[in-house]
């Protein structure tokens, strides 16, 4: 049991992260709009957190080897930390100015990034750099990747 609510946790954090700073970033670049910017957030807390839930709960269920209050537990903690680690990011959205916002944001995602990789490390009895870079440099190419999709889309003709 503790093992599937462990998997699911770190496949929400994870996504909640990478997810919500990117979506952030490509629609700050795109629009420079604080409502687009907060509409991205709920719009990931809410309808990617059900959909990261539902793909987690079909791939567990496909496995066989886990019982059903396994499988429901994967899928209710992989919910509850993708909607709830997506929130996070309305903080800094609604109390900096935006561009602040961003930076904030893309900080407390590698920073979220850094400590889950730390204890995934050590868990397993692997030395935390590799890991942890391993992690962010994934993390980074999204945030510039997105970055660069947005300024592309507002360049585009209306």
């Amino acid at each position: 049991m503790r093992d599937s609510l462990r998997t699911g946790m770190a496949f929400g954090m994870t996504s909640g992260v990478i997810t919500t700073t990117g979506l952030m970033v490509g629609l700050h670049a795109g629009t420079h709009s604080r409502v687009a910017v907060i509409g991205g957030i709920l719009t990931i807390a809410i309808a990617d957190a059900f959909s990261d839930a539902l793909g987690i709960h079909i791939s567990e269920e496909s496995d066989r080897s886990h019982t059903t209050r396994q499988v429901w537990a994967s899928t209710l903690s992989a919910f509850a930390s993708k909607l709830l680690l997506a929130l996070t990011f309305l903080v800094p959205v609604l109390l900096l100015d935006l561009s602040t916002a961003m930076l904030v944001s893309a900080a407390w995602c590698l920073a979220v990034l850094t400590g889950m990789s730390f204890v995934i490390a050590r868990s397993q009895g692997e030395g935390p750099l590799r890991v942890i870079a391993e992690h962010l440099a994934i993390a980074v190419i999204v945030i510039i990747a997105t970055h660069f999709a947005g300024r592309l889309i507002a360049s585009l003709p209306a």
